[in-house]
């Protein structure tokens, strides 16, 4: 793919619309300066969140999670029972009325259970479906909601906010049905067609939301083309970007020279900030709810000691928009049974009740969050989440040893990616560092250590978005 090949665009503006796994953001183009779009009151970011409530109404970005945070948190959940008609879905996480999926022979659920009182469901992370085959549909109390209804809100959104922004620019007739429009190298959790599924899934979406003039580029060359844009020099480079992201770490070299570029090779993984927060979740939070705890309960002829199953409720907790479904008997009543001790290790167990009880779970990973944040520019932070008497002190080191296995897949990509170019590290003159994840000081450390001297911070949350309205100006992108 060349940089120099494409003649500039009809268009007096490009736009490029980055709608990612976390966070969405969009940028206009004029052939000289590029204009992020406001998304958000306080912010030119918005979250990747939709909700839904039982009138079926939708907000989105920020508004999405208030709404959830409001109606949910601290909401005692009671379920019933429904008989399942026909499956219909799967994602291997979230299924047929927003259950797990039945992952194996081993988790069968057999009835499909409604939280009567649950007022909304929150789409997070939808991104990270695109590529799975099985991801057609997932349930919203009654109605099947495809991928493309949960996405298509937020586009709509953002072309309004664009749309917005044109007459402070000093046009007020700008058609913006077109767009450049971003994707990973490889989506997350595809098969062998599944960047084709993903592509055709969210040029439909796009289409709904009236960018019915698509183009599409590839992520991490939209962050670099964004960097060469406000950096331009004159000598001949060769240059790695590594844009690490909240569901994809997307990674492309190539070389410049002035505003030409000719990109050598790229490399995809799965592998971002949402794999990192489970991570936290697993160390710091599995043991004081109840991991590792052992209880004993009546048998036929005799009292059984064994370790509690807390394997059974894993996945649950790690996947917050479903953990809800934790309350069914079979998982609080041995709850209530292991509290009964009134042992050191019954408080564990009180606390993963409330948890579950209360719907503490986005709360949960939100505080995660937040700390993972705080240990980007402090050497410790505290974990403190008071509804559930947790308090503790997490240093950098022990956050750097926790996400250990992740940094090796991370060094391994970059590897695995040179040797697709055929290079090594020192024939590469600069590194372009971006995406939220990159904020990471681990991950900055594995740069500079590989790259001395040679790494630099691009925009990490609106980088792609610009990159993408240079290319579409350019007529960088290809059709589908």
């Amino acid at each position: 793919m060349s940089g120099s090949n494409h003649q500039i665009s009809t268009s007096r503006f490009g736009i490029g619309v980055d709608y990612g796994t976390s966070n969405s953001a969009a940028a206009i183009y004029d052939g000289e300066k590029v204009h992020l779009v406001q998304l958000e009151h306080h912010s030119k970011v918005m979250p990747s969140a939709t909700y839904i409530d039982r009138d079926f109404q939708i907000v989105t970005g920020q508004a999405a999670i208030n709404s959830y945070i409001e109606s949910n948190t601290g909401r005692t959940v009671e379920l019933s029972a429904e008989v399942i008609g026909e499956a219909r879905t799967t994602t291997g996480q979230i299924g047929d009325r927003g259950l797990p999926e039945e992952a194996n022979s081993e988790k069968i659920y057999g009835q499909s259970f409604i939280d009567g009182g649950q007022k909304g469901r929150l789409f997070r992370g939808i991104k990270r479906l695109l590529g799975n085959s099985s991801a057609r549909r997932l349930m919203v109390f009654d109605r099947p909601f495809r991928l493309v209804a949960l996405i298509t809100p937020l586009l709509v959104r953002v072309r309004h906010s664009t749309k917005s922004l044109f007459p402070k620019l000093g046009q007020h007739n700008e058609n913006i049905n077109h767009a450049c429009i971003g994707h990973p190298v490889n989506f997350e959790g595809t098969e062998k067609f599944g960047n084709q599924t993903a592509l055709r899934l969210l040029s439909e979406a796009y289409g709904y939301a009236e960018f019915t003039e698509q183009s599409y580029y590839p992520e991490p060359i939209a962050a670099a083309l964004s960097y060469l844009h406000d950096n331009p020099e004159a000598e001949e480079q060769t240059l790695l970007a590594v844009d690490f992201g909240g569901g994809t770490l997307d990674l492309c070299v190539l070389t410049r020279k002035e505003q030409e570029f000719s990109v050598i090779a790229t490399h995809g993984v799965g592998l971002g900030g949402d794999h990192v927060d489970q991570i936290l979740f697993k160390k710091l939070l599995f043991p004081i709810l109840g991991k590792g705890e052992r209880w004993r309960r009546a048998g036929e002829d005799r009292e059984i000691e064994t370790a509690f199953p807390f394997e059974d409720y894993e996945d649950f907790l790690l996947n917050w928009a479903v953990s809800y479904m934790l309350n069914q008997n079979k998982y609080t009543t041995p709850l209530m049974q292991r509290m009964a001790y009134e042992d050191e290790a019954a408080v564990k167990f009180r606390r993963l009740y409330d948890l579950i009880k209360n719907n503490y779970s986005y709360l949960v990973f939100q505080s995660l969050k937040d700390l993972k944040a705080t240990l980007s520019s402090e050497e410790s932070a505290i974990l403190d989440i008071p509804e559930l008497d947790i308090e503790l002190e997490v240093t950098r080191v022990q956050f750097e040893e926790f996400i250990q296995e992740l940094l090796n897949k991370f060094q391994r990509a970059i590897y695995d990616l040179l040797e697709r170019a055929g290079l090594q590290s020192n024939e590469i003159q600069l590194v372009i560092r971006t995406g939220g994840s990159s904020l990471i000081p681990a991950v900055k450390r594995i740069l500079d250590e590989q790259f001395t001297g040679k790494v630099v911070e691009h925009d990490p949350f609106s980088s792609v978005a610009a990159g993408l309205a240079i290319a579409e100006y350019r007529n960088l992108g290809q059709k589908l």
